[in-house]
């Protein structure tokens, strides 16, 4: 008689990178291990294309509350509510061993049906400082994964049941990981970019700090900048008036690669970006996002920067003059300066701990 099939995991994560990318890479684990993968998400993460590959992707309506509007307020709270009947449906339909959510606020309504239903449920949160969707799912769920250690040291009740997993990186990142720091000479690669959905300080500011090095150094650059679609047009004119030869485009599927192949990164601190960083081994300067409600890109890259992998800039400190970048790119030429971090390492790899929640059901 043919053995049954294994009931697949059900894995939620918010539309942008810093949330699929470790899903992408706990689905990898996942299916080593012979366990199918479903992604639920919202409709943003579209432009990933099969953002985990061989994972069945499902759109919910969701909504991420952004002010204190009783209005907008409302109107979230009315959209995930559809989202949940939707995700209840589909649970119905899916039969999941068990819902494992990566944060952002798509991952409220399947994280909820899950634990109303009597599945079993896991969160995982990337950053040095727990976001706000997690936040409300953490007494909810069976577990908790967490990267950084003491995230929830005045909190014993949920301390109790997360396990330090540190945050996993994505099959392309491992890849490029094995890649030796590239050799100094001409040219001196610069990668720059703002999250997987752009940043407009990146072509506001680093265009103009190009412009203010010395011609010498400046001409031995090569520039890979990710930028806006609304900006695209005058990073590119900005850097032919300079004669600097740069590759700009909106998105960058191959960004690992690109991480590995540069001397020095210009990014935000998104979990996601300080993970790579730390797991490839390349020198940044870090640009944390300013107006977050709870500073977590902060605190993610004090983390790398206390390591020694990054200057940590804030947004007011990030100016076009030239010392901004000719202090790093100089210290480039000293690959000490800038040691290879492991990032936060976990006590329990994510998957043994995705596993393990697998045998409550």
């Amino acid at each position: 008689m043919p053995e049954p099939a294994r009931a697949p995991v059900l894995v939620a994560a918010g539309g942008t990178g810093g949330h699929l990318f470790p899903a992408e890479a706990l689905a990898a684990a996942l299916g080593k291990r012979g366990i199918a993968v479903h992604l639920v998400t919202d409709r943003r993460a579209v432009r990933y294309g099969g953002a985990i590959p061989d994972a069945d992707t499902h759109v919910v309506a969701s909504a991420t509350l952004r002010a204190r509007n009783p209005i907008a307020a409302t109107r979230t709270a009315a959209m995930l509510g559809v989202g949940l009947v939707q995700a209840w449906a589909l649970l119905g339909r899916l039969k999941p061993a068990a819902v494992i959510g990566f944060g952002g606020y798509p991952t409220i309504p399947p994280l909820l049906a899950a634990a109303w239903r009597g599945v079993p449920t896991l969160i995982h949160d990337a950053n040095a400082v727990i976001g706000r969707a997690n936040r409300l799912l953490a007494p909810r769920v069976t577990a908790i994964a967490t990267t950084f250690p003491d995230v929830f040291r005045a909190e014993p009740r949920l301390a109790a049941k997360a396990t330090l997993t540190g945050n996993p990186v994505r099959p392309a990142v491992v890849a490029a990981a094995a890649t030796p720091y590239p050799a100094m000479g001409d040219p001196l690669r610069l990668l720059i970019f703002g999250g997987s959905q752009g940043a407009r300080i990146m072509a506001d500011i680093v265009p103009a700090a190009i412009e203010r090095l010395d011609s010498g150094l400046r001409a031995r650059l090569a520039i890979v900048q990710q930028a806006r679609e609304e900006d695209l047009g005058r990073v590119r004119g900005a850097y032919a008036t300079l004669t600097v030869a740069a590759e700009v485009a909106p998105f960058f599927p191959d960004l690992p690669a690109r991480m590995a192949a540069s001397h020095l990164v210009v990014a935000r601190a998104g979990a996601s970006t300080v993970a790579e960083l730390a797991a490839i081994g390349r020198p940044a300067i870090l640009v944390p996002l300013p107006h977050a409600l709870d500073q977590d890109q902060f605190a993610n890259a004090g983390v790398l920067a206390a390591a020694g992998g990054a200057i940590r800039l804030v947004q007011q400190e990030f100016a076009p003059r030239a010392r901004g970048l000719r202090r790093p790119l100089g210290q480039c030429r000293n690959r000490g300066v800038f040691p290879r971090s492991a990032g936060a390492h976990g006590d329990e790899p994510l998957g043994r701990v995705a596993v393990r929640s697998l045998d409550r059901r």
